[in-house]
């Protein structure tokens, strides 16, 4: 039942959920305070959601994350993408 649950979510979003679980196991450990962490997740959100995330974009979200505090989870980031550029 789980995994039918699953390929319903991949054909709906077309995106693979075996990338999802990689890249939430890599936030586990991951060091958000961490300039080239940050941006290395935000480049992988990017790659698995295919929404190119333009230099400037990019910057504003990190600068977010690391210097203003906020969370780096994915609904965030999806959230600070999905907005005009």
């Amino acid at each position: 039942m789980e995994n039918q649950f699953f390929k319903n979510i991949e054909k709906k979003t077309g995106v693979n959920m075996n990338d999802i679980f990689e890249l939430a196991n890599s936030l586990q450990n991951a060091n958000f305070k961490d300039e080239k962490t940050v941006r290395g997740v935000i480049q992988r959100v990017s790659q698995i959601a295919n929404k190119p995330v333009s230099k400037e974009m990019e910057d504003k979200i990190v600068q977010s994350i690391i210097k203003d505090g906020k969370q780096l989870d994915l609904g965030t980031i999806s959230k600070m993408m999905n907005k005009k550029q």
